[in-house]
């Protein structure tokens, strides 16, 4: 018998492709990090639209008791400069509360704002709300929810 051992190569330790390849780990990295934050920022878009929502529809209910008269006017106003001193221009009575408030007018249904505020941020809901055919604004918001349309394409 022979104890002769057979010649197989030495086994080299188990390195992962990547790793060997820094150009290509690098660039795995920044397209997880890409990814991530555009999850992030859909993510504070769909929150900020729904609180938004929340808020137009609140101030409806509560001040304007769901009237689009100039009922609340004041109140509007007044609660718009305390949100403002406190949150900031966003909030401010010219800037966006009217606006939100609009939004929930034009949009009661808070199913139909779920659905859409997953492919829609708040920029495409305020080029919507000034539609004043429904038809219109319903087919123009399917479309960006569809199409993928940013807001300069819904413009």
């Amino acid at each position: 018998m022979s104890t002769a051992r057979s010649k197989r190569p030495a086994k080299k330790p188990a390195v992962p492709a990547v790793a060997s390849k820094p150009a290509a780990l690098a660039a795995d990295i920044r397209q997880m990090i890409e990814t991530a934050r555009q999850q992030v920022a859909q993510a504070v878009n769909a929150g900020l639209t729904t609180l938004y929502w929340q808020i137009g529809t609140r101030i409806r209910q509560d001040i304007l008791k769901n009237k689009r008269a100039e009922y609340g006017a004041e109140i509007v106003a007044t609660l718009g400069r305390q949100l403002e001193t406190e949150f900031g221009r966003g909030f401010g009575e010219k800037n966006n509360l009217r606006r939100m408030v609009q939004f929930g007018e034009t949009f009661p249904d808070a199913e139909i704002v779920a659905a859409l505020r997953r492919q829609l941020g708040w920029a495409h809901f305020k080029a919507l709300i000034p539609m004043k055919d429904s038809l219109r604004r319903d087919f123009y918001a399917e479309m960006c929810r569809i199409e993928g349309w940013s807001t300069r394409t819904l413009q």
